[in-house]
């Protein structure tokens, strides 16, 4: 999408050192690729391309000398806040690689400091902007050694569905028939979602579906600990994305069960358009070797995304585990499923037949149609040194889309950042939100720890 931006706030654990952290830009970034590249487009109006380009790295550096608001006496982690928002009003300029850092070395109750990237989301999307980060980082335990890379997941190791090597004939005729019902099904609704088919109306989804650049995002975020995530993973033998997406649910229905004061309606179902990584498991860390090695140039950069609608079913459940038990059904369900492949293909045909305008109705259509966009990215498992700064925490979101709330998690090391990104004219406390989010991990730990030795399939 043409306005469509990563900000990604990070926490450093000692203050900055400017000059420091402007050699490290200097020597592990500026020289990528697609970080030292601009779009261009023939005379006659053609497909965009990327095409090499000089850059001088203080012209993408953004020293924050005086940020109102910052002092102790007044609250700092609001005033970081408030210019992390400012930056989604703020053009960017194209006639250079679209990527800027923005130097806040303001104390706040998370971080010594605070570096915040912007960065065009074509020049990379969020695994090509972890890769970068591994690349460019070091061991905070020994600065000697690299980072480390975050694990591939541990079932997939080709395609994103195949039957169990176990199973027999009769079974996996059944099964890939089961995944050629489900493709068709979630392509067609996914087609029907561009042109009529469209969630309800509630405090979550966006009244007028107008320009999203000209809409002022609020980022706000929360670290969750890891380990409680996996706690309730482990009890309720499910998977952490199951956990994060039922932790969700349960915090969306919170807020909106509080907000309208309904206490008949029994379920609200809202979409999400949730990005999916295409690439390999293993490509992660094949690309940081390559990086490392010297041959950046042999990495695929930009976007390598398939899109899957995920649905949230928000209600009043007395068993906070009800949430994760839905979650697992809902994922279990797309996981049998090539709605990922399938469609990650068609929009790449799209573009290439009709150009990038074709694919922009598809996806502004999309957004339009469905209420929030969700995500979840594994980072680094160890702390890890950035430019010569231990990071606190990493807590990257975007903005451009036509969706009022975006949903991101991001892991880092033993903690987990929710992110949300809330149009602050119609979430005019989105801490309120934040809270709920965090109030209900807690309540499903809670509930899960009454119940250590059910899973999911004995309810």
């Amino acid at each position: 999408m043409k306005d469509l931006y990563v900000v990604a706030a990070i926490g450093l654990a000692t203050p900055l050192n400017a000059a420091v952290f402007r050699a490290g830009i200097q020597a592990q970034l500026a020289r990528h690729p697609y970080f030292s590249s601009i779009q261009v487009t023939d005379k006659h109006g053609g497909t965009p391309r990327w095409t090499r380009t000089a850059v001088n790295v203080d012209d993408h550096i953004v020293v924050v000398s005086n940020l109102a608001g910052a002092e102790e006496d007044d609250d700092p982690d609001k005033a970081v806040e408030d210019y992390l928002s400012s930056l989604s009003t703020l053009p960017m300029d194209h006639t250079r690689p679209p990527w800027e850092f923005h130097f806040l070395d303001v104390k706040t109750s998370e971080a010594a400091s605070t570096v915040a990237l912007r960065v065009h989301h074509a020049l990379a999307d969020g695994m090509s902007l972890i890769t970068l980060l591994v690349s460019a980082s070091r061991s905070a335990a020994d600065p000697a050694l690299p980072a480390t890379a975050p694990p591939p997941p541990a079932r997939r190791k080709g395609a994103i569905y195949a039957p169990p090597s176990s199973a027999s004939f009769v079974w996996s005729v059944w099964s890939y028939l089961v995944v050629a019902w489900h493709t068709v099904v979630d392509v067609v609704t996914f087609v029907a979602t561009i042109f009529f088919l469209r969630d309800p109306d509630t405090l979550f989804k966006r009244d007028d579906h107008g320009e999203p650049h000209r809409q002022r995002m609020r980022f706000v975020h929360r670290s969750l600990s890891l380990d409680d995530v996996k706690f309730v993973k482990n009890a309720m033998n499910c998977t952490v994305n199951d956990v994060l997406v039922g932790v969700t649910s349960a915090a969306l229905s919170r807020y909106l069960f509080r907000k309208t004061g309904d206490t008949k309606t029994r379920e609200t179902v809202l979409r999400s358009i949730l990005p999916v990584n295409t690439r390999p498991t293993t490509s992660l860390q094949m690309d940081v070797d390559k990086i490392k090695s010297g041959k950046s140039n042999a990495v695929r950069w930009g976007n390598r995304l398939g899109y899957i609608i995920l649905p949230f079913h928000l209600a009043l459940h007395n068993d906070p585990l009800g949430y994760v038990r839905k979650a697992k059904q809902i994922i279990d369900r797309k996981k049998s499923s090539l709605e990922t492949i399938v469609l990650h293909m068609a929009v790449e045909i799209i573009f290439k037949i009709f150009g990038p305008k074709a694919g922009a109705y598809i996806f502004k259509n999309v957004l339009a149609n469905t209420t929030i966009t969700f995500s979840s990215l594994i980072g680094p498992p160890e702390p890890i040194q950035l430019c010569g700064h231990p990071v606190a925490y990493i807590a990257p979101s975007v903005y451009g889309l036509q969706q009022a709330l975006t949903v991101h998690y991001q892991s880092y090391s033993n903690s987990i950042k929710v992110i949300l990104a809330v149009d602050e004219a119609q979430f005019l406390n989105s801490r309120q939100l934040l809270d709920d989010f965090a109030e209900s991990l807690n309540l499903t730990k809670e509930a899960a720890a009454k119940t250590p030795t059910k899973s999911i399939k004995d309810e």
